[in-house]
This record gives structure tokens, sequence and C-alpha cells, in this order.
């Protein structure tokens, strides 16, 4: 997989794509990583990317000549999937980082200012936000995207069967888990986990994991039990 990124700030993604799975998979190229800094495309004599807003208002606004000019300088840019990271984009999730993870080349443009100039959504095939909050900047978002995305490549988790039980996964919070000590302050781990007996751990967690997903968050749970028809 390889993911170009367009950011003003490149910094930022150093230690970001040097730690880790991602740094693991990166050196292993299993995962091509590239930062390209925009403001390097503008070209304005003082390299501004963005100006103020037709109509008037507050802030500034991200412009579209560097960033069309950043884009098409990237290798294969008309096939790869252009993201924009934006609030007004559909909700980010599990299955559409699954859905990501099958893609061979992603570009992200991390937004900043005011907003974007609307021409430069013309250029990108997505719009997607994180969450309902505004941050400073794309680059964070942009790193959740594609932390939750590249994990999901084959053998960047050593054993990919992991992450198949993954909180969201299934529309159920992951199960409760233990490791040593078995007691702790009087709390004991639950007796089923240590009995050997793998279809009562299988059962245990599905039932810890509804149990779970029904408490904390009953739209999971709802969707869970419409599509398993678990009335």
């Amino acid at each position: 997989m390889r993911i170009d990124v367009l950011t003003l700030f490149p910094k930022m993604f150093e230690g970001f794509t040097s730690e880790s799975l991602l740094g693991k998979a990166i050196d292993n190229k299993i995962v091509e990583i590239n930062i390209i800094n925009f403001r390097d495309y503008s070209t304005n004599k003082h390299h501004k990317v963005d100006d103020s807003p037709y109509g008037g208002g507050a802030g500034m606004v991200l412009s579209v000549e560097p960033v069309y000019n950043a884009l098409i300088s990237i290798d294969g840019y008309k096939k790869a999937l252009k993201i924009l990271v934006t609030p007004q984009g559909v909700t980010f999730s599990q299955e559409k980082a699954y859905e990501l993870s099958n893609v061979e080349h992603i570009i992200i443009l991390c937004g900043h200012y005011e907003g974007y100039d609307e021409r430069i959504r013309d250029l990108f095939d997505l719009e997607i936000s994180i969450g309902d909050y505004v941050l400073t900047g794309g680059e964070i978002a942009a790193m959740v995207l594609i932390d939750a995305i590249t994990r999901l490549v084959p053998k960047v988790i050593s054993k990919d069967e992991s992450h198949l039980f993954d909180s969201f996964s299934n529309n159920l919070l992951e199960h409760p888990h233990y490791t040593r000590p078995s007691e702790f302050m009087g709390k004991k781990v639950p007796e089923v986990l240590i009995s050997g007996n793998h279809k009562l751990i299988k059962e245990w967690r599905l039932k810890e994991s509804i149990k779970r997903t029904k408490e904390r968050r009953m739209d999971l749970y709802n969707k869970y039990r419409k599509e398993s028809n678990d009335e």
C-alpha cells in the first residue's frame, strides 16, 4: 500500500511514521508513506497557500492552486483514491478502515485555516471526518486514518486474525482481557479463562462483548442485533 500525504507541517509525521507497527511496516516495505509539503508548490513569491474569503468573513481560506499543483505532481494521482479530511465528511469507522485497507494508492490532504476553497473538493473523491469536533489542522486526522487503515493491511500485524475481534469489527465492543497475576488485590481472573476449555472461553468472550456493548453503546448493540438476527 502507498499513501501520499499533502500537508503544511511535514515534521508532525516524523515520529508517527518511524515508530510502532507503522514504522516496522515501512521498514519492511509493506507500506509506503510519502509526506509532501504543498507549500513548496505555491507560485506566490512568499509561498502563501491561503487568502481572505470572497464575500468577507473571519479567517483565511486554503487556496486551490498550490493543492492542485502538488496533487498533479504525484505519480499515479489520477488512479489513486483521493481523500479530503474535513468535519463535513462521512464519519470514519472500522468498516471504512477495512474497505480502505484494500486500496493500493491513497492520497490524503490535510487542511488548515478557516476551510477549503470549494474547488479543492472537486479534486478529491472522498471526504472523511474522524468525529464531530474541530482540530487545528488535518494532520492528526490523517494520522488516525493512516494508523487505522495500515494496521489492517496483510502482514502489518504478524497475526492477521488478531484484528478480527477488535472493537467495532462485528458491531460489538471487545471483551475484557486479563493477564498475570491471576489475582490482584482480591480480584481474580474469571475461572473460565484458565479452564483450558476453548469452546467455553469463546462463548464467554462473546457473552461479555454483547454485555459490554449493551451497557456502553446501545447504538452498536441494536445494529448487532439487527445484522445477526438476534432478536
